[in-house]
């Protein structure tokens, strides 16, 4: 059986390979950690580790044990955090920004659950907009999101899917794709969709709403909006259309918009996204409250 301070020594040496950073980062020396690397090597029956006197890299057999070794670790490491969250209790405030309707009507499941487990800590919820949608996470206005994939940030963590959902294009009641049933992506290039103003990532907007259609056309765009209010207004004036989210239809009908399917687009994902290096017994506990919401609903929610 390895010992809890030979684990650490090893997966924290094979993410700095370098063993003067691994020493500041435990607290050792590093006689100390190196001691216990070749202690450990011994325990494994091969070496774990290539050194040199320019550099530290992990031997084929180390690569393949950290790659098992370190899930299962940090899996640990959560199921301990969990019980001592659970035997002191949740407390203090959360704060939980959405974009748009959240996680719809698996909002109010994710938040009665949480509540009903954590009752002193106080859930404070926060409006995001698409043209920052991940800004308040990175600024710590939030402590966690429910937000619009594709996220692909490596400081951020993406938790459970809670909502999946069919694409519609929002046009004007009067625009000619008002009285079909049904568009393509390929209809995008027959008139002018919207740019965003803000820091958006660009994958998360080309995502959304394409330059380009699946044959390479290109996407007309017009001039560029910050909240979605401001995109809905240019919509319902003819000055452009737009994909959106189902739900869309639901939360934000009005009569001088038609929303008409998009036969052929992705569907659109919500899911709960936190700063990795900023996870708390809280946020745990919601993506907690959110995986097991989703389990009784028997998946994502849908439209």
């Amino acid at each position: 059986m390895l010992e809890r301070h030979e684990i650490e020594s090893f997966l924290v040496l094979a993410e700095e390979l370098h063993f003067g950073r691994t020493a500041e980062r435990l607290r050792l020396s590093q006689a100390r950690v190196s001691q216990t690397v070749r202690k450990l090597e011994r325990r494994i029956g091969a070496p774990l580790f290539e050194r040199t006197s320019r550099r530290v890299e992990l031997t084929p057999l180390g690569a393949q044990l950290h790659a098992e070794l370190e899930p299962v670790v940090r899996q640990l490491d959560a199921v301990v955090e969990r019980a001592i969250a659970a035997a002191r209790g949740v407390e203090g405030v959360l704060r939980v920004g959405f974009l748009g309707a959240g996680a719809g009507e698996l909002t109010t499941a994710i938040m009665d659950g949480f509540r009903s487990r954590h009752p002193g800590c106080e859930i404070q919820m926060r409006e995001t907009h698409f043209a920052d949608p991940l800004g308040p996470l990175r600024d710590g206005d939030v402590d966690v999101l429910l937000t619009r994939l594709p996220v692909e940030e490596p400081d951020l963590t993406v938790g459970p899917v809670v909502l999946s959902e069919p694409r519609v294009l929002a046009v004007a009641a009067g625009h000619p794709f008002a009285r079909r049933r049904t568009v393509s992506l390929e209809d995008l290039a027959r008139d002018t969709v919207f740019g965003v103003t803000g820091p958006a990532p660009q994958y998360w907007w080309d995502f959304h709403v394409p330059s380009r259609t699946p044959s390479g056309r290109t996407i007309p765009k017009g001039q560029s909006v910050a909240t979605f209010q401001e995109l809905l207004a240019l919509v319902a004036t003819g000055q452009g259309i737009s994909p959106v989210a189902a739900s869309v239809e639901r939360y934000y009908a009005r009569p001088d918009i038609t929303f008409v399917p998009i036969e052929d687009a992705p569907p659109t994902h919500v899911a709960v996204v936190w700063r990795t290096a900023g996870v708390t017994a809280r946020i745990r506990a919601f993506a907690g409250a959110a995986a097991d919401a989703v389990r009784a609903n028997g998946g994502p929610a849908r439209y």
